[in-house]
């Protein structure tokens, strides 16, 4: 878990603890740290901030893509500016929440990651993925009380797992 605010890295950590199957196998302050970890750790899933100190989180994931290619990136962050979502999009990564809405993404975002989706958030998916020509399927989860709805571009089905969401970036392995 890389985010430059501890009580959030916290939160994060706290909430997917509770995912059966799943471990939090190290944590960050920065760009820089985060990939020096993810280099020694290697783990399965690196969720990342875009706004970290030192190195940010888009440079972060290009240098953490030759150390660590079998880790897949997932960005978590306030930024919900087109330019910026696209760009960590084109980088390679599995998906984009915004924080505003990691609250009820956050776990279908994890889900359908390590199931080999791609995850857009509901705050940028409507002005994002059009622009970045999504031909697979798209499907929608089925929403929560006071939720939004969370897009998943699936390449294996389409069924979308349950919401949650989040901000920052944190690694996970599943064992």
């Amino acid at each position: 878990m890389v985010d430059d605010y501890e009580p959030f890295r916290q939160f994060v950590c706290s909430t997917l603890g509770k995912i059966s199957g799943l471990r939090i196998v190290g944590q960050a302050s920065d760009g820089v740290e985060a990939v020096r970890k993810a280099e020694e750790l290697q783990p399965d899933l690196i969720l990342m901030d875009i706004g970290l100190p030192s190195l940010s989180g888009i440079e972060a994931a290009r240098r953490i893509r030759k150390p660590a290619p079998m880790s897949k990136v997932l960005f978590l962050s306030q930024e919900a500016s087109r330019d910026v979502v696209e760009e960590a999009l084109r980088l390679g990564a599995s998906g984009y929440i915004v924080k505003a809405h990691a609250g009820s993404e956050l776990l279908a975002a994890v889900e359908a990651v390590l199931q080999g989706e791609q995850f857009v958030s509901s705050g940028v998916a409507n002005y994002v993925l059009p622009t970045l020509g999504v031909n697979g399927p798209l499907a929608v989860s089925a929403p929560r009380k006071h939720s939004h709805r969370p897009c998943h571009r699936s390449h294996k089905r389409q069924g979308a797992p349950a919401a949650m969401r989040c901000n920052s970036i944190l690694t996970m392995r599943r064992f």
